[in-house]
């Protein structure tokens, strides 16, 4: 009837329609669709690999802790006065080696040796190498791990042998590369003979770097040190004896001078463990937080010139009767589907890459479980927010005006 309006229906969008749309898109573009996928591919595959890493990493330090800091004891030289006696004299280590659970102790502190005062020959170039005393007991308790030679014993040090064990990195700077021709290092013109060089050590690492002399040859040449020197008494212990060792160590090491003796007794495990955990975890899961930030923005940056390019097309489809919110649909699926296949992938690779790094590094790798589901809708979640710009920039085409170019 003329003059009766038309009942004519907005145009629809199933799911099986737009699913094919979307599918259509990023078949006929496949290197773009490549490129805008690569994106959350590298996110979502760093953020795999940091979160497995870092799992593996902290179970390596839950089993590894037990057996150096927690079973770890140091009494420090803490006299008030320049005038009291050293405390740690030749008894103490025995007395402390007495107690129940200890399984080594020993005496280590820094001499005075300043400026270029070590050297290799009388000829050689000096050094400015940091020099410290070390007791025999004291090589049990660090543990090291000896690259040529040995390391000297309690005879060395009860007699006052001129001797010294070098670290590997001093060793080198010194020229020193073997034992063979049994070299000697000068220090403040006294000769020393070389019997050991080191390159590990399971606790204080900072002998690595210095020159060892025995306890009983710096007491001979160097006197006793200061209360500033603050020598150290470390015990190495068996596994859960180390709190009642810190309470024992003092009245053991020194008897008539309690007062003058810190006590260091080891950490919580669980404490510091979970620290040192949730520490090193929170700093590659931002690394990889980041790396997410860095996918989406290329996938929105892409999306978002291909919807430029794609203004003609699109101004097509809303002149044959498609909504606003239809075009907006397509493109964040597309975001979103490409998303979900760098997600997947990303997955797939990061885990290889934690298996592998862990076969050879010898760990037992750690995965969470909600990690490997999450991941790859992680992805779709990222592409369909770096899909949301794109989507809104299309809407707003004008048929009229798309047509035009």
């Amino acid at each position: 009837m003329i003059g009766s309006r038309l009942d004519i229906r907005p145009s629809q969008m199933g799911v099986r329609q737009w699913a094919s749309e979307c599918v259509a898109a990023l078949v006929a573009r496949p290197g773009r669709s490549a490129l805008t996928a690569l994106g959350v591919f590298l996110g979502v595959g760093t953020f795999v690999t940091v979160v497995g890493l870092a799992n593996t990493a902290s179970g390596q330090i839950d089993a590894r802790f037990d057996a150096l800091a927690a079973t770890t004891v140091s009494a420090t030289d803490a006299r008030r006065s320049a005038d009291a006696a050293f405390p740690f004299g030749e008894e103490s280590e025995h007395r402390v080696r007495q107690l129940n659970g200890v399984v080594a102790a020993g005496v280590y502190w820094h001499l005075p040796v300043s400026g270029e005062q070590v050297h290799a020959s009388p000829t050689g170039d000096r050094m400015g190498v940091e020099v410290y005393a070390v007791s025999a007991g004291a090589w049990k308790v660090t543990a090291p791990r000896v690259r040529s030679g040995r390391v000297y014993d309690e005879f060395a040090d009860r007699h006052r042998e001129r001797v010294v064990v070098l670290g590997a990195a001093v060793a080198r700077r010194l020229g020193i590369t073997t034992l063979a021709t049994r070299p000697s290092v000068s220090i403040q013109g006294t000769s020393f003979t070389v019997v050991g060089i080191i390159d590990g050590a399971a606790r204080n690492p900072e002998l690595l770097l210095a020159v060892a002399v025995p306890r009983g040859t710096a007491l001979a040449l160097w006197g006793a040190p200061t209360p500033r020197t603050a020598a150290t008494l470390q015990v190495a212990t068996q596994v859960g004896a180390a709190v009642q060792v810190s309470e024992e160590v003092r009245a053991a090491a020194a008897p008539a001078q309690i007062e003058d003796l810190a006590v260091t007794p080891p950490p919580d495990p669980r404490r510091l463990r979970d620290g040192v955990g949730g520490d090193l975890q929170g700093l590659l899961i931002g690394l990889a937080l980041v790396c997410l930030f860095v996918g989406a923005v290329g996938i929105a940056n892409t999306t978002l010139v291909a919807v430029v390019e794609r203004t003609s097309e699109i101004g097509l489809r809303r002149a044959l009767g498609a909504r606003r919110h239809h075009i907006a649909a397509q493109v964040m699926g597309e975001s979103a589907v490409l998303g979900g296949i760098g997600g997947l992938i990303g997955t797939s690779v990061g885990i290889v890459i934690v298996l592998v790094v862990s076969v050879s590094r010898n760990w037992t790798a750690l995965m969470p479980s909600e990690l490997v589901f999450a991941s790859p809708l992680i992805g779709v979640v990222v592409g369909a927010a770096a899909g949301l710009y794109p989507a809104a920039r299309s809407a707003q085409i004008e048929p009229t005006e798309a047509l035009r170019r």
